[in-house]
């Protein structure tokens, strides 16, 4: 039986080791903070689970495929990880990003729908909508609540036998030097997020700051939303922790992940209750239910780093502002590349990467 190291155990690390693990690995995963350390990459406590993303049909079917998967782990488990309670993306264009994506969608029919505004506006207590021309609609997406998802896929990896190792790793050739020693594998996939560039040198990833916003509003089953042009998302309230409304623009880079976590900027939460004033008034006074001070790992292009450093070494990284969705049916596919039965798609690379911008929510910089 091979055995693998997973270093790093957010929801890409955890979500590989579950499958190596059913596929007959024996596997050790890596993971030095605690489930509720606030600086890990998959401590937030949602994600948007949807299948929009501009002209690319790579992307959009793999996001499908992993709600699917997201639906079955609500299953498996008798608990609601996943809400499918839809997403609407709100556009400013009456051609643009959101038209083209529901183009994609269709041809591969998961299911979306293109809605005048002033219906759009229907499915919430108060919604301006005067500056928008289009609404794409997808009913079957949704929000992931992903600290919870983390915790319930590093379970589950335990229960198919995979062995929990917590400490700080490092490189150590085909091997991981932590806690005073060096073990090894025949693969070590090194899934550390915004830790990798630090470990790694020569990765595309840039690291920078990203803070989150929850509102105290009470509004719940509402569909979650998108407005690409301006780099805002959120949903109601899920969990209690109240309605989120977060930008998607990029912070400042070079963020220290091992930064300790205190208030977010002025500036956060002044763009979040400009984006309220503006979409829901009603909630532009309202206070704050809970913030968080989160990072990105991300590329130029938000194409993932999912490569072969060395003999058996393998990086895979790049994943924030779009990755968390995917990690489903992702951890299949790189279990299949691990296993020798599929090639690495050449997009994800060390090549050098040009800025591109509609794979995210964020059509602005």
């Amino acid at each position: 039986m091979q055995n693998v190291i997973v270093v790093g155990a957010g929801i890409w690390g955890a979500s590989l080791a579950l499958r190596l693990a059913e596929s007959g690995r024996r596997v050790t995963l890596i993971e030095r903070l605690g489930a509720d350390d606030p600086r890990r990459a998959s401590a937030g406590e949602t994600r948007l689970v949807r299948s929009a993303h501009g002209t690319s049909e790579f992307y959009s079917r793999m996001a499908w495929e992993s709600t699917r998967e997201w639906l079955a782990l609500n299953e498996r488990i008798g608990e609601p990880i996943f809400l499918p309670q839809g997403v609407m993306w709100f556009g400013r264009e009456a051609d643009g990003w959101e038209v083209r994506s529901a183009e994609v969608l269709k041809d591969l029919d998961i299911p979306c729908t293109l809605l005048d505004p002033a219906e759009a506006a229907m499915f919430y207590p108060e919604m301006g909508h005067d500056d928008l021309a289009t609404v794409l609609y997808e009913p079957e997406a949704g929000v992931v609540r992903a600290r919870r998802a983390t915790e319930v896929m590093t379970g589950l990896a335990q229960d198919a036998g995979v062995t929990l190792l917590r400490g700080a790793a490092r490189p150590a050739g085909r091997g991981v030097a932590v806690g005073g020693e060096v073990i090894t594998a025949d693969q070590v996939v090194w899934a550390c997020g915004a830790w990798l560039p630090g470990l790694f040198d020569g990765l595309p990833i840039t690291v920078t700051r990203q803070d989150t916003t929850h509102f105290a509003a009470g509004w719940t089953g509402v569909p979650a939303f998108c407005d690409y042009s301006a780099s805002a998302y959120g949903h109601g309230d899920v969990g209690g922790h109240g309605m989120k409304i977060t930008s998607d623009v990029e912070g400042e880079p070079g963020f220290d992940p091992d930064t300790p976590r205190g208030e977010i900027l002025p500036s956060s939460e002044r763009r979040a209750r400009d984006y309220l004033a503006r979409r829901f008034p009603s909630l532009a006074e309202v206070p704050l239910s809970l913030t968080q001070v989160c990072q990105y790992a991300i590329t130029p292009d938000a194409e993932w780093v999912i490569a072969e450093i060395d003999d058996g070494v393998w990086v895979m990284g790049g994943d924030s502002g779009h990755g968390f969705k995917h990690a489903p049916v992702l951890s299949a596919y790189l279990t299949s590349v691990l296993n020798g039965e599929a090639a690495v798609d050449p997009r994800f690379g060390l090549h050098p990467r040009e800025s591109a911008r509609g794979l995210r929510t964020s059509g602005e910089t």
